[in-house]
């Protein structure tokens, strides 16, 4: 992952970019508190703590015997989506990061954050290569035909361009632009979308250009390889801020979806201990701290956790 330009151009690349090209280092982890983590986080990833969150013995309890034995949770990650899942240093770091964490303290068991291709995850969890996936997975009725997601926040899409947008894009017209997206993501389905809604008018396709790391995409736009993106919402806004005035968002999000904990279909029990471990955390307040954390908008917390499908 993350294979960036030659050394010689690092100096010209924003903050942001550099962090991607960390990715290939591995996977690692760092969350809210020391316990359940597999590192401790990186100094300077954000401006909050979630601090350390007790067990609930009966949440535990659910956990299944083949899950806990070890005494982690195995969990398969992109982490090349700033701010929710990226790296520092090489260790993981992000909302992400820091949710999974303090869901594992609830827990009573480690997890352990492995780096993943996006479109590599959902497949990884049926191999039982992995025993969770927490990645920004919208829940959509496609996903739900082969695992079971726990809500914990709410995204939308936002298009990203230049600074001054000087190739006048707008969301509801992007017929002749070239747009970047990162593979695998519901972004991909949009652009399917808006792309035969323009050749069936009669306008120009869509160039559309599937880059496999989100910083790689962020990265073809500010050296205008492309003329905008598209990603979640709160990816855009903190690209926006990582860049300093290079980037700016066009309108506002659309197609807002419910993120969902990935776990394996059916996963009954399993599943009710991952959705009171998020319940837990938003009545407690954990919740808010780590979304405070990272700077995501209160506009995407969710005040109820819930199984999908329903049980």
């Amino acid at each position: 992952m993350a294979r960036g330009p030659q050394l010689k151009a690092l100096a010209l690349l924003p903050a942001f970019a550099l962090v991607g090209l960390t990715m290939a280092c591995g996977a690692g982890g760092s969350g809210a508190g020391d316990v359940g983590s597999s590192s401790a986080a990186p100094a300077g990833t954000g401006s909050g703590d979630a601090g350390t969150v007790a067990k609930d013995d009966a949440l535990a309890a659910l956990v299944p015997a083949d899950v806990k034995t070890d005494g982690k949770i195995l969990v398969g990650q992109d982490q090349s989506y700033p701010p929710n899942e990226f790296q520092d240093n090489g260790k993981a770091t992000g909302f992400d990061v820091d949710l999974g964490t303090a869901i594992g303290q609830v827990l009573g068991v480690q997890m352990e954050f492995q780096n993943s291709s996006f479109d590599g995850i959902i497949p990884g969890l049926g191999a039982k290569k992995y025993e969770m996936g927490i990645s920004s997975f919208s829940i959509n009725a496609d996903r739900l035909q082969s695992v079971d997601m726990i809500s914990y926040f709410s995204a939308g899409t936002s298009l990203a361009v230049l600074k001054g947008n000087p190739d006048g894009l707008k969301i509801d017209d992007l017929c002749g632009k070239k747009i970047a997206v990162q593979k695998g993501t519901t972004q991909v389905e949009d652009l399917d979308k808006k792309n035969a809604a323009c050749t069936g008018g009669g306008k120009p396709a869509i160039e559309v250009t599937q880059l496999q790391a989100q910083t790689d995409v962020n990265l073809a736009l500010t050296a205008k390889r492309v003329q905008g993106e598209l990603a979640d919402s709160p990816v855009i806004d903190y690209a926006v801020k990582q860049t300093n005035g290079q980037l700016e968002s066009v309108g506002t999000p659309y197609d807002t979806a419910p993120y969902g904990i990935v776990l394996p279909k059916n996963s009954g029990d399993y599943g009710k201990a991952v959705q009171g471990a998020i319940q837990k955390l938003i009545d407690s307040g954990a919740y808010k701290k780590i979304m405070d954390k990272w700077g995501l908008n209160a506009a995407g917390a969710v005040t109820k956790s819930e199984i999908n499908p329903a049980s």
